[in-house]
């Protein structure tokens, strides 16, 4: 049945809007724990647009009711299969805050109403689909079930889970930015292959039997990973299990990894090599109408920070410890030309409600775009170092003028007023090209430029993998200089994060004195989350660096983590209780001053500037 591959209508929600199109029944039908908005920083949109590119009729079944498995039955039974995803977030960090409380506001839902997911929601979207439709191939992406993949540490139940591959009834999983694998799976059961035989995909990962898996593996190359079993009881083994993982997310020469589960064996396939720029051109340019669904009456709050965006870029090569980037996207980054970004901000200026600013140009970082290293193409990114810890490798190419070139184009077109940088920068990039700092403090800086040297210890920040204070100490002073010059007065918006591993009250209180000395102090304070397939996490579960092997302190108890955080935010005064308790256990009640009040008022002790 053919239809418009470049119809503006969103991909359809109902049977009325397939019948509209011409449809009877559709080829796929994507089911996701986030309300449908049509652009492409939504998943579940950028997935069904590119299928419906490829001559595929596709539908969306957005946030159903886990408790009315009638719902997944909506539009049918697709031709193909069903690809199920928990949305842009994982479904536990959405749902919960870091101290495991319910969140009162789901920015991906409409009105920003809180439970309009279940808990683990590719495992709920999955068992749904398999109870309305029992033979209908499942596969399942996303964020959540990328880093779920392998057996993990959830924070919320505080145990080692299982790969959720092992406990969903799907019978693929994509992982990393699956536009290739989506697109090959389509084809090949279209083309009439039985999807439990489909298992040779890069980026994909399959489950086999207990007693065939050797037989099917025979003559691969691949690892056996320590088991579920053995990773849920021994912490040195799953510390062990993630240095390999680490080491195999090469999509150059990564091995299949396999690791055995009680009733099944879980089988990840190498990585999946990253669109190239031709590629990732035509995903952003297919025809978004960057809308929310007109089914929903209340606004959808994710889709306004980036509505008037543009994506540059896919991936970061900072690997930082904290952050599961490395795993999802990968650390290689690939950019989408600049003709085909200029086409985007055109098609901005033809929205009846663009004002004129284009409010975000960037990736994971502003500033990376268009980076890369003389090994990739060959060899892919290294397994044994790392490209800006502890400083900025010379194989990298931090040239920073193809992203000038686009800032200043991207200006000249008639209808864009003002090009703001949003994103976060890395600053470390940045001082390797003080002309581009200089350019954005001139033109595209809307007051406040957002970094994040998360802390101000040595200790901490190498834990972190990330550059220490000195090196922000250089931005800073750069930053200062440009900004005067300029005539402009502008701040840093930094952000800090307390609790990670490798800190104690030393490292905060150290922090803090940092901070008030050089008048750092912000609200911007993210108290470390552990989520899934970072070493951040491996960090906490275990007490041990994956990477060296040696025992790292971590703060686990609520308190804790709570005292951590309230160090950082001084001068709230609901804070003095926990203050005054860490200052007693770190013996440092000198930096209290003459009096209780000396915490809130800044008058004197810690909260008084030493510097004269």
């Amino acid at each position: 049945m053919k239809h418009d591959k470049k119809t503006s209508n969103p991909l359809p929600m109902s049977k009325k809007e397939m019948y509209q199109r011409g449809w009877d029944t559709l080829d796929i039908i994507i089911v996701t724990g986030d309300a449908y908005v049509d652009h492409p920083s939504f998943g579940a949109a950028l997935i069904g647009r590119l299928l419906e590119a490829r001559g595929f009729r596709v539908g969306i079944i957005a946030q159903p009711a886990h408790d009315k498995p009638e719902e997944l039955k909506k539009l049918g039974k697709p031709e193909l299969f069903f690809a199920a995803t928990a949305g842009n977030m994982d479904s536990m960090v959405s749902n919960y805050t870091p101290s495991l409380k319910p969140r009162k506001r789901d920015m991906y839902s409409p009105g920003g109403t809180p439970g309009m997911r279940p808990d683990r929601a590719t495992i709920v979207y999955s068992n749904r689909i398999h109870q309305a439709y029992p033979d209908a191939p499942i596969v399942i992406a996303g964020v959540e079930a990328s880093l779920r993949r392998l057996a993990q540490y959830d924070f919320q139940s505080g145990k080692v889970r299982k790969s959720i591959l092992a406990d969903a009834p799907a019978d693929l999983l994509i992982y990393g930015m699956g536009e290739t694998q989506t697109e090959e799976i389509a084809r090949r059961l279209q083309a009439g292959e039985d999807i439990k035989q489909i298992k040779d995909i890069p980026g994909t990962v399959w489950k086999t039997p207990v007693k065939t898996w050797k037989e099917e593996l025979q003559g691969m190359d691949y690892i056996e990973l320590e088991s579920y079993t053995t990773v849920s009881e021994e912490k040195e083994a799953f510390a062990r299990n993630y240095k390999t993982l680490w080491q195999q997310q090469n999509p150059g020469n990564g091995k299949i990894l396999v690791q055995p589960h009680p009733k099944t064996i879980i089988v990840q396939n190498p990585p999946a090599k990253p669109l190239e720029t031709q590629k990732l051109d035509e995903v952003y340019e297919l025809p978004y109408t960057r809308q929310k669904h007109p089914a929903y009456k209340e606004d959808i709050p994710a889709i306004e920070p980036v509505r008037f965006s543009l994506t540059t870029h896919r991936g970061c090569f900072g690997a930082c410890s904290f952050c599961a980037i490395a795993h999802h996207q990968g650390r290689m980054v690939n950019s989408r030309s600049i003709e085909s970004l200029l086409r985007e901000a055109k098609s901005l200026t033809k929205m009846k409600d663009f004002k004129g600013n284009i409010n975000g140009v960037g990736g994971p970082t502003a500033n990376m775009y268009s980076m890369e290293c003389s090994r990739w193409k060959d060899k892919g990114v290294c397994t044994d170092k790392l490209c800006l810890y502890p400083e900025v490798c010379p194989s990298m190419n931090t040239d920073h003028s193809k992203n000038m070139e686009l800032l200043n184009r991207l200006e000249q077109i008639p209808g864009v007023k003002k090009v703001f940088i949003t994103y976060g920068v890395r600053y470390d990039l940045a001082l390797t090209q003080p002309e581009y700092l200089e350019m954005i403090c001139k033109k595209h800086v809307s007051g406040r430029l957002a970094v994040a040297p998360e802390h101000y210890s040595k200790k901490v920040t190498d834990s972190m993998r990330k550059p220490g204070r000195d090196v922000f100490e250089k931005f800073v002073e750069m930053y200062s200089a440009i900004n005067k010059k300029l005539g402009k007065e502008q701040y840093l918006q930094t952000y800090l994060m307390s609790g990670h591993p490798g800190c104690g009250l030393k490292e905060m209180i150290e922090t803090a004195e940092y901070i008030r000395d050089n008048k750092l102090y912000s609200e911007q304070v993210q108290d470390f989350t552990p989520t899934p397939m970072t070493a951040s996490t491996c960090m906490y579960h275990t007490g041990i660096d994956p990477f060296t092997g040696e025992n790292i302190e971590v703060a686990t108890s609520r308190r804790d983590k709570k005292i951590q955080r309230t160090i950082l935010h001084y001068r709230d005064k609901r804070n003095r209780k926990y203050i005054l308790e860490a200052l007693k256990t770190a013996d440092r009640m000198d930096l209290v001053g003459n009096s209780w009040k000396c915490l809130i008022s800044g008058k004197s002790g810690m909260w008084e500037s030493k510097k004269k």
